[in-house]
């Protein structure tokens, strides 16, 4: 049997390892998972944090959650001490859609979390925030998704890792630009969700009830009745 990974020793012996403060693009999903990883990270790393989760729905929640983190992070000490930024990028339902492709593979709406449909989720928000990285200079890129229980840390690890493969493979070998290295993460780990949890309730943090797609609300509310 193939041993499994344990990410998090893999996190902490290369941050054991970093000279200086490297560039951080962290994917965000809300404040909430957003809070531990800060406050774990920012020491080691200049952080960014880039908000791009086209999936949630309706508009009113996106926009909920959107407003809870840029409130949050002035107020936060790890966050303002360090100075972490803050990028909001578009809201354009369709790329989820589009990512998921449940119009033409329908039993992937009533899948689970952690399924076929989230990890293509998962992979459609990372490019994203690869590619950003990859434009701005960054010297990492990451996502905050692993400190949910409800989360495949193993599939979101792969997923970044193959990314940053695949772009390398189709480089130019004339092109010096520099590529983002995925920061492989467990955050759920050694206390990581318990401690958002305690941050969320230090500061009043508004916790969405489902993951935040249509799917992912349809199924809870069909589980509750």
């Amino acid at each position: 049997m193939k041993k499994k990974r344990n990410f998090q020793k893999e996190l902490d012996s290369l941050l054991a390892q970093l000279d200086g403060r490297p560039k951080l693009l962290l994917h965000a999903c809300c404040g909430p998972c957003s809070s531990y990883v800060i406050e774990f990270l920012a020491e080691f790393f200049e952080i960014t944090i880039l908000y791009y989760n086209p999936n949630i729905y309706p508009q009113a929640e996106y926009e909920r959650r959107l407003n809870e983190i840029i409130d949050f992070l002035p107020k936060f000490e790890p966050a303002v001490k360090n100075k972490v930024c803050f990028v909001e990028d578009v809201y354009n339902p369709q790329e989820f859609y589009d990512a998921v492709n449940t119009k033409n593979e329908p039993d992937l709406a009533r899948e689970g979390e952690k399924g076929e449909r989230c990890r293509r989720c998962y992979e459609f928000r990372l490019r994203r925030g690869f590619d950003y990285a990859l434009k701005n200079d960054f010297d990492y890129f990451c996502t905050t998704l692993s400190i949910s229980p409800f989360k495949d840390a193993e599939k979101i690890n792969l997923l970044g890792t193959e990314i940053v493969e695949n772009y390398m493979k189709n480089q130019s070998v004339n092109e010096e630009k520099k590529v983002p290295k995925w920061l492989v993460s467990d955050f759920k780990k050694k206390g990581g969700f318990k401690r958002s949890l305690e941050i969320s309730g230090e500061f009043n943090l508004y916790r969405q009830q489902y993951c935040g797609c249509v799917y992912s609300k349809v199924n809870k509310e069909n589980y509750e009745k």
